[in-house]
């Protein structure tokens, strides 16, 4: 079984961590505001710490710089 990187956090730790749901979290991807998330072997997320600032961001103003 591949090891997870330092840094590199799953789907459901970012859900418990943030107190939000996998929807809204796929949702925020979809639409550009979570950015560059990276995938597994077996095609699941895996979250940066990029990721959780660009989260951070979110949770806090209601807004992320979305990409062009």
């Amino acid at each position: 079984m591949a090891q997870r990187k330092k840094g590199e956090f799953t789907t459901k730790e970012i859900c418990a961590q943030f107190e939000v749901s996998k929807a809204t979290l796929f949702r925020w991807e979809k639409e550009g505001r979570i950015t560059d998330v990276w995938r597994d072997w077996r095609n699941w997320r895996l979250y940066s710490e990029q990721n959780i600032k660009e989260i951070r961001k979110i949770m806090t103003t209601g807004r992320s710089e979305k990409r062009p």
